[in-house]
């Protein structure tokens, strides 16, 4: 996990992220009550929660969550599409510094965030804060790139026009997962999902990556040139579709 200080990537982004950002299938709460026991009663601590796309899960299925999020912006657009749940918590925190009393959670959980993490602090500080028995769980969409002439077009214009795409791609961590779990087995579960987009809506979803040129920096406009042109190629109806794999990651840390 890298120790790159992703406070302030997304800031610029929020609405976008709000928008555009695609949500997890609810086959992970039903792994989680399945394999790890998750109950309406517990406490989840959501790391990197952002604007809280996981962390509505969890609180629909009744459960106290903190959502734990360093980004101003992001914590805030969280704390307005949340506060319909009493049991939601925002707290100012990071995965390294969560301010969580020892011992307080039966589950930390982050989704699309952990590459993010500084590693070895990131992992005191979960075995710190989790109940004994308690789960770590760590959820990525994983975007296919090569699974149909869009996608493959859709990832050479990341790799083209991103500011920094290569260096920020989760796969970074979750090859290293192992290092992260150390000599605890921890478990992967794969399940299938996918948005389709207008070209406003691609467009949304291509500005929300914190790797995308934002308005005024050179290769903005040439990317999204790109962009358009690769959709009215590949649209069908006016809509593309964008494929994902959910990759989930469970095990305990003590």
């Amino acid at each position: 996990m890298q120790a790159v200080d992703p406070t302030q990537r997304f800031s610029s982004r929020v609405d976008n992220y709000v928008r555009y950002r695609p949500g997890y299938p609810a086959d992970v709460l039903l792994l989680l009550k399945a394999e790890c026991g998750l109950t309406a009663e517990s406490t989840i601590a959501d790391i990197g929660s952002g604007t809280g796309i996981l962390t509505r899960i969890f609180l629909e299925n009744g459960n106290p969550v903190f959502g734990v999020e360093p980004n101003a912006a992001m914590r805030q657009a969280g704390e307005q599409l949340l506060m319909e749940f009493p049991r939601f918590t925002s707290v100012d925190g990071r995965a390294e510094a969560t301010t969580f009393p020892d011992h307080s959670v039966d589950f930390v959980t982050a989704a699309q965030a952990a590459h993010w993490f500084d590693q070895q602090p990131t992992r005191h500080e979960f075995q710190r804060i989790l109940k004994p028995g308690g789960w770590t769980v760590l959820v990525w969409n994983e975007r296919s790139v090569d699974t149909t002439p869009f996608l493959r077009a859709y990832e050479q214009v990341l790799i083209s026009y991103g500011t920094d795409y290569q260096d920020v791609r989760h796969e970074r961590t979750t090859e290293n997962l192992g290092t992260f779990f150390a000599s605890y087995p921890f478990q992967e579960r794969v399940f299938e999902m996918r948005q389709e987009f207008d070209y406003p809506a691609l467009e949304g979803r291509v500005l929300s990556s914190s790797y995308a040129p934002a308005a005024g920096h050179p290769k903005h406009l040439p990317m999204l040139a790109e962009l358009r042109r690769i959709f009215d190629e590949n649209q069908v109806g006016g809509r593309v579709s964008m494929e994902y794999k959910t990759r989930v990651y469970y095990g305990r840390l003590e």
